[in-house]
């Protein structure tokens, strides 16, 4: 497992965070351990997911991943 600290821009108030945490949830092997506005951290499962996918996820919330 990995960790780490993603900064998203865009992302202003506790509704930003609702519509990121939404997306996160989907891909496998995520485990959001603090989400507020302008970034999460997260744990995920590398073999499971990547990245890449993550970016996809907060994007997809029509924010940015500063990864």
């Amino acid at each position: 497992m990995i960790e780490k600290t993603i900064a998203i821009s865009g992302m202003s108030c506790q509704h930003c965070v609702t519509a990121v945490r939404s997306k996160l949830a989907k891909p496998p092997g995520v485990d959001i351990r603090e989400l507020v506005p302008g970034s999460a951290t997260l744990r995920y499962d590398e073999t499971q997911v990547g990245s890449a996918d993550i970016a996809r996820a907060i994007q997809t919330a029509g924010y940015e991943a500063k990864l």
